[in-house]
């Protein structure tokens, strides 16, 4: 794996981010009108904290940041828990790694290299919101092996998703029925 490169989200890397991200994350997870959305938020102070993992031409990670400031929390945030101003809070959208490349520390770099971003941004901590379903529960492992503290658990945290926005979840048969676990990581 010592041939992964990682470099800031660009333009250029939409297409491979959202084919990624609908294999993993089930169909209609992202398009380019909300990846160009959520590039757009990466930025604060001129610098993005999105970012992508390459294995030559072949991208096989990514982590969508949004800066402090960039997004409003919502009902699944629960800002009396963090401790921390919400405008000064990143939200940590999206971890994608291909999976066969898992397991090599790829989502940990990228997750490093965006709290690094979002730190010289002003940001004080991130925010996100974990897919419980993942496969062993891998997320919710891995981001607490980072820091995450868990704040609160949301059920059928994609369920408006799944209704509004056609979103296919990979694990659920109907209409997601998901749970997250909100956690915060304190920079």
């Amino acid at each position: 794996m010592n041939t992964i490169q990682y470099t800031q989200l660009a333009p250029h890397h939409f297409d491979r981010v959202i084919e990624l991200g609908n294999a993993v994350h089930g169909d209609n997870y992202l398009d380019h009108q909300q990846l160009d959305a959520y590039y757009q938020q990466s930025f604060a102070n001129g610098i993005n904290a999105s970012w992508v993992a390459l294995d030559g031409e072949r991208l096989v990670g990514f982590r969508l940041t949004w800066a402090a400031g960039n997004w409003t929390p919502d009902q699944w945030c629960t800002t009396d828990g963090w401790g921390l101003d919400p405008t000064r809070v990143c939200y940590f959208k999206c971890n994608t790694v291909d999976s066969d490349y898992r397991g090599h520390g790829i989502g940990s770099t990228l997750l490093k290299s965006s709290i690094d971003c979002a730190r010289d941004q002003g940001a004080q901590g991130g925010l996100a919101h974990i897919w419980l379903a993942s496969p062993g529960n891998s997320a919710y492992r891995y981001f607490s092996r980072c820091g995450g503290e868990e704040i609160k658990r949301h059920p059928n945290k994609w369920r408006e998703l799944a209704i509004n926005d056609g979103y296919d979840c990979p694990v659920c048969d109907e209409l997601c029925s998901c749970t997250a676990a909100e956690m915060l990581i304190r920079f």
